[in-house]
């Protein structure tokens, strides 16, 4: 009898626990947000979530309003869709809430890099210090010396050059923006004498479009990957792709090459002194080589895009890029060379500067997340109080709650060029409900985890236009191209990617 009572007793106990860790007896506290577990046991709403996280959360704060908790595949989330509350959000010490716990298993099962403690340190201490003040001139020299390798061969070369070329626009874009940061960063083919050094210029060429052809496989793989959802066909791409990424990028070939960045260079060295092995820093170029470069080719892309789409805003950036150019000795002539265009003269574009910021309010869409450690109080504009529970995990979705949002960016679906300077070139202020905002548009996150290489995202995407505007002129094959739907998989990723590509035609100015 003993024996059936213990049996009993176990059976039930691990009914009990299977139960808890599926959700089964959650519920909502006085002080905390409203809970929405869905109907499915421990999925709960990871399918809706999954297929369009954008309108799965607009259902939500429609029917929660702007704080909700959700059960997404066996974890709480907390959405905080108040943007009064971002700072407190961002701002919150380690202790209390910590983007690392959820970035160190995205990037272990995305990359297979095993990230260690010192590893958010090192990223920002690099980037400071060469993805921003003067390592940042260093960099944006670099990288225009291998936009012009890419884009400007042969300018002078005949009236045939002058002639319509066709291509697609997305992967025109995403191809040349990767390769030239894709070199500026992690070197490029050594040579001896002069002689050699259009050879070495060739390989480059060759080279850099190999390891972009092999990075949009991997890059079309990442929403599924990241959520692991992959189909047994598509693991096993993933997997030869990973470990290609890991040769290609190693260690030991990044140090055979020339004008290898202080970014790279640095990093790899501060992470051997940590104790990391080769192979685990061979993955962690890999790493880096997604995370700076993933996001501006496409980004690039929308730019282009939207200024062919609205010619009153192409007039505006070509007129500010030709002064900037006529100002600075660069001017664009018949026969003459390629401009090369300096950090110094990126920072005369207040007209470039706001449409690439109204790009990517447009196109950027991270979902923010960090793991609550301790129980933490959050108020709300509206004097609310709620309470995140330990263990759960909170996120902003900037897209949805500010970047989209009527009341802070009126007609938020339409491409204003100027949307965010005063007509005297200063940066405009954002309100809402009377209030003045400080997190209005957040493509780069914000706090803590904010990108540590958005200045040299940016200067990537501002050369790249800079050159386009300078040397072509540019249109769209159909002039009534509707703009392309975006792929709702990649919601939470960074810079949204169209569904399909779009024609234009480019020719030599001059």
């Amino acid at each position: 009898m003993a024996l059936w009572v213990a049996l009993l007793c176990t059976l039930v106990a691990s009914l009990l626990g299977g139960l808890y860790l599926l959700g089964a007896f959650r519920r909502q506290r006085p002080d905390e947000p409203p809970l929405d577990k869905g109907t499915v046991p421990w999925l709960g709403h990871l399918l809706d979530f999954r297929k369009d996280s954008s309108a799965f959360l607009k259902r939500m704060r429609k029917k929660h309003g702007d704080i909700f908790t959700v059960l997404i595949g066996g974890h709480y989330f907390t959405f905080v869709m108040d943007p009064f509350c971002f700072g407190a959000i961002v701002k919150e010490s380690r202790s209390k809430l910590d983007f690392r716990t959820f970035a160190c298993k995205l990037v272990l099962q995305v990359f297979g890099y095993q990230a260690i403690e010192a590893n958010h340190s090192i990223i920002h201490a690099s980037s400071t210090k060469h993805l921003m003040g003067d390592g940042l001139t260093v960099m944006t020299q670099a990288t225009m010396e291998n936009f012009q390798k890419l884009m400007l061969l042969d300018l002078s070369s005949g009236e045939e050059r002058r002639a319509w070329q066709e291509d697609s626009l997305f992967h025109y874009c995403y191809n040349i923006v990767f390769r030239a940061g894709y070199l500026a960063l992690y070197g490029t083919e050594p040579y001896q004498g002069a002689d050699n050094k259009e050879k070495a210029n060739e390989q480059d060429r060759i080279h850099s479009d190999q390891v972009f052809r092999e990075f949009r496989k991997y890059d079309r793989l990442f929403p599924r990957l990241a959520y692991a959802a992959l189909l047994p066909r598509d693991k096993i791409e993933a997997e030869r792709l990973k470990r290609l990424f890991w040769s290609m990028l190693s260690v030991k070939k990044c140090c055979q090459k020339d004008n290898i960045s202080g970014w790279i260079s640095d990093q790899n060295q501060l992470l051997a002194e940590n104790g990391v092995p080769e192979y685990m820093r061979d993955r962690f170029m890999f790493m880096l080589l997604w995370a700076s470069q993933g996001n501006t080719g496409p980004s690039a892309f929308w730019l282009l895009f939207y200024l062919m789409k609205h010619p009153e805003a192409m007039k505006a950036v070509r007129e500010e890029v030709d002064k900037v150019s006529r100002a600075n000795g660069q001017e664009v002539k018949p026969g003459s060379r390629p401009i090369n265009i300096t950090r110094d003269m990126l920072n005369q574009t207040p007209v470039l500067d706001s449409a690439v910021e109204e790009t990517l309010r447009l196109v950027a869409a991270p979902i923010l997340v960090r793991a609550v450690l301790q129980d933490t109080s959050l108020k709300t504009s509206s004097g609310a109080e709620y309470t995140l529970r330990t263990g759960d995990r909170v996120a902003l979705f900037p897209h949805l709650s500010v970047q989209m949002n009527p009341e802070i960016h009126p007609e938020p679906h339409k491409f204003r060029y100027d949307r965010f300077i005063n007509p005297d070139g200063t940066k405009k202020d954002f309100y809402k409900n009377g209030k003045r905002l400080k997190y209005f548009n957040m493509p780069w996150g914000a706090g803590v985890s904010i990108c540590p290489g958005r200045f040299f995202a940016t200067a990537e995407i501002k050369l790249f236009v800079f050159l386009m505007l300078s040397h072509y002129d540019l249109e769209l094959v159909n002039r009534e191209e509707e703009t392309p739907p975006i792929d709702i998989s990649r919601w939470g990723f960074g810079t949204m990617q169209p569904v399909h590509d779009v024609r234009f035609r480019y020719r030599l100015r001059f």
